[in-house]
């Protein structure tokens, strides 16, 4: 770990510049699920705890350097007092005299929340003298938003270069749970990318087949790489343009020592609606007006067989169309493997991006992942092995 951390700052009567992610939903003016601030709250009373005085900088939505009234995070301080069961103030700008009159003024127990970074045009250009007023106001950086690290903006990256900076808790579980996943995993490792395109992957599996020992490829992702080794893959999605690079990752694979995991056998149906009728046939079976929506119960005990063997464990992506009764289940059958086998202490397992989020929860299997990440670019860049801007600005 080439970063700090909250446990190796002095925080006492000092005031922390917390940039957090609490881009929540709202409707009606009220938060509709609080779970980022949720996820922020331990870095905020930990500051609290250690006599320090909390500042938080955030974005909300995409304004576009524009002020608007229905963007402010005004909005949001209710549900932040209930989350960190203190007083927070606001103040209308995040930078300026305004702001820098709230932060002189804040009081030890008290929060400070600054309004959306993205008001300002410079915010998104990693402008250096936005990233200066912003660094006027207090006395040390913490960054617990991870989501925001692989932006360069004002507020994650040149702000971090301009003060004592640090990890929040958030920030710091993320990028410890990564770098036993990714930079230093216990072996063997097991990757799971599913997906409906290979287009928006191709980064991610040229970097995992030199890291992991087995790939498991699942989702419309898997139909491209069967079309690819010419089976029938009928009305299916695919993308029949890149049969070519598919074939290239896979003799790749094959030289890097990394067994590629495909469907063995598939389940199809005529129509892409819930409850379809549908039926179980081998891979190389797909009828021409059938289209292929989820993998079958041998490719599901294929991958339970390889967990089992696992150590470690990242997953990205679902195996098949996830949203749809009955074609869940491979991704459920996995996703309750994986939990069985971290609940048991054999595997260590992460798991991020939105609809890989959506799918573990909806599997009920989430609660016993070592580590779900909330942050779907970021988490993805990561895992593709390039550098997150956010994450460089704290190793300084």
């Amino acid at each position: 770990m080439g970063w700090k951390t909250l446990d190796d700052m002095d925080l006492n009567g000092k005031r922390v510049l917390v940039r957090v992610d609490i881009n929540v939903p709202v409707a009606d003016g009220k938060v509709t699920d609080d779970t980022r601030i949720q996820r922020i709250t331990p870095t905020v009373r930990d500051i609290l705890a250690a006599g320090g005085r909390p500042i938080l900088l955030a974005h909300f939505g995409r304004p576009g350097g524009e002020r608007k009234a229905e963007l402010s995070l005004q909005q949001l301080v209710p549900a932040l007092e209930a989350a960190f069961d203190c007083p927070v103030m606001f103040a209308a700008d995040c930078v300026g005299a305004g702001a820098a009159a709230a932060a002189e003024a804040l009081k030890e127990g008290e929060v400070l929340l600054l309004e959306n970074t993205r008001f300002h045009a410079a915010e998104t250009k990693n402008d250096a003298d936005l990233a200066a007023g912003m660094a006027a106001l207090g006395d040390i950086y913490c960054n617990d938003a991870f989501s925001a690290a692989h932006r360069a903006h004002a507020s994650t990256e040149a702000l971090a270069r301009l003060l004592p900076a640090c990890a929040g808790r958030l920030m710091q579980a993320e990028l410890q749970a990564l770098e036993a996943a990714l930079a230093k995993p216990e072996r063997p490792v097991t990757a799971v990318v599913g997906g409906a395109k290979v287009s928006t992957k191709l980064d991610l599996l040229s970097n995992l087949i030199e890291k992991v020992d087995h790939l498991v490829i699942g989702g419309g992702m898997a139909n491209t790489f069967l079309l690819a080794q010419g089976h029938a893959i009928g009305s299916s999605l695919a993308e029949a343009s890149l049969t070519d690079t598919a074939s290239e990752i896979l003799t790749k694979a094959k030289a890097a020592g990394c067994e590629i995991i495909l469907p063995s056998d598939i389940v199809v149906a005529r129509k892409f609606e819930a409850n379809a009728p549908h039926e179980v046939l081998p891979a190389d079976a797909c009828p021409d007006d059938a289209m292929i929506l989820d993998a079958g119960p041998a490719s599901v005990a294929r991958i339970a067989e390889v967990f089992a063997n696992s150590k470690t464990l990242i997953w990205n992506g679902p195996l098949g169309a996830f949203e749809m009764e009955p074609f869940d289940a491979a991704t459920n059958a996995a996703a309750l493997k994986a939990a069985e086998l971290t609940r048991a202490g054999t595997l260590i397992s992460v798991a991020g991006g939105g609809d890989t989020v959506a799918a573990l929860n909806a599997s009920g299997a989430a609660a016993d992942f070592s580590y779900i990440s909330t942050a779907g670019g970021a988490f993805l860049e990561w895992m593709e092995g390039k550098t997150l801007p956010g994450v460089a600005a704290l190793e300084q």
